[in-house]
């Protein structure tokens, strides 16, 4: 069984990256099952605070970049979602590297969903967890101009 209501590829995920903060950070889908979908990013000078470390919030558009379009995946034709609130535990500092971002759902309802994406380094140990809430929304129909 699947969370997914519209069909999607790792390809076709990553095409929508172009021209895009999330293209200019380097994120980029990795992976998906029925019920998350993961993300890499890679940790140096794109992604960096002075002090040389990754960026609290290069971590905070990682996990909203996971969060939001994975609610988006969700949901029927005609409706689509946009971010609410978003928390993040920034856990451990790093300098290089790569990390990688996992979401899933905690909550998929019809007018709210809320997403947990943890944030791991190349050794698997948590480096962010962060939880983002959605509000869903439904697309108006364009009014005639007559």
């Amino acid at each position: 069984m699947t969370i997914w209501k519209k069909n999607f590829t790792l390809e076709s995920l990553n095409q929508t990256s172009t021209n895009t903060l999330v293209e200019h950070l380097g994120i980029e889908y990795v992976s998906f099952d029925g019920g998350s979908l993961s993300a890499v990013m890679p940790v140096d000078s794109r992604t960096h605070q002075p002090l040389g470390m990754l960026h609290g919030g290069a971590s905070v558009v990682l996990a909203e970049t996971l969060g939001s379009i994975a609610a988006n995946l969700c949901v029927d034709e005609g409706k689509y979602c946009v971010g609410l609130d978003i928390n993040a535990n920034h856990i451990r500092g790093m300098r290089s590297g790569l990390v990688k971002g996992t979401t899933s759902p905690i909550h998929i309802g019809a007018t709210t969903q809320v997403w947990q994406i943890e944030i791991v380094d190349e050794r698997e140990r948590l480096v962010c967890t962060s939880r983002l809430t959605m509000a869903v929304m439904t697309h108006k129909k364009k009014e005639s101009l007559q």
